[in-house]
């Protein structure tokens, strides 16, 4: 039987386009678009799925955000990185049910997320208190609070020292996560895997003269391009529009000590 819709729920309203947009069940609560008003009370105690029709017979199909849609949506102060690049860096980082993540740079929490729901327990070091305190309210807003209990946001600045030891695996999300190295060599477990996040690849040179000086091996660095494809029938293409260069992410894992 299908979960319904209830008073503080997050829901993804598509109209015909398929533009999208977020928004937080309220008693009461009415969203106003281009094409009319959407009442809350049509989506309260509704199943996932339901289709509504605005004041001005305009329909919107209604469902749950996934992680993905709800991070191109939600909140935010700093910039996230965009879900393809996630995804790859979970795998690269072979985040599992358990491990220690160290994650610095947290930002608007999109990372966190996803580490969060791959079971991991993340120690977060973040120096600006907006960045921090919207990361884990977006976290609480996607995962529930209890998601809050494997997630500890410091203020701290990872280029001067990182105090908690016996990580299995860093993420590094900072203009210059080469500084973060030295430290994360005494932080890590040996075998752990420590992964760079980069827009520019002058970044992401700096960063593998790094970890290759601070006793890290089988270094790699990728991009991950995202293309679409048109498909109507008989009339198949690639999309005139790509998601192509966001990032480079770069890894390493440490050798014993």
């Amino acid at each position: 039987m299908n979960k319904t819709y209830q008073i503080g729920d997050q829901v993804l309203l598509i109209d015909t386009k398929r533009r999208q947009y977020l928004v937080t069940l309220k008693e009461g609560g009415e969203f106003h678009t281009h094409s009319g008003v959407i009442f809350h009370e049509k989506l309260i105690n509704a199943p996932e799925g339901t289709s509504v029709f605005s004041s001005s017979n305009s329909i919107y199909m209604s469902f749950r955000p996934s992680m993905s849609e709800y991070i191109k949506k939600m909140p935010r102060g700093a910039q996230v990185i965009y879900p393809k690049d996630i995804g790859a860096i979970l795998m690269i980082a072979d985040v599992y049910q358990g491990a220690k993540v160290f994650e610095t740079g947290v930002g608007s929490g999109a990372l966190s997320m996803a580490l969060l729901r791959s079971g991991a327990n993340v120690f977060g070091y973040e120096i600006r208190e907006d960045f921090a305190n919207r990361a884990q309210e977006n976290v609480r807003v996607m995962l529930g609070e209890a998601a809050l209990k494997r997630y500890k946001v410091e203020l701290r600045d990872s280029y001067e020292k990182i105090d908690e030891k016996d990580f299995d695996r860093a993420v590094i999300d900072l203009p210059e996560p080469w500084l973060v190295v030295p430290h994360l060599k005494e932080a890590l477990l040996s075998g752990g895997i420590i992964v760079a996040y980069t827009p520019s690849i002058k970044q992401a040179i700096k960063f593998r003269e790094a970890i290759a000086s601070n006793g890290f091996s089988l270094a790699e660095t990728i991009e991950v391009l995202h293309r679409g494809w048109h498909i109507d029938g008989e009339a198949v293409r690639p999309d005139h529009r790509m998601v192509a260069h966001t990032g480079f992410i770069s890894s390493g894992r440490l050798l014993n000590k």
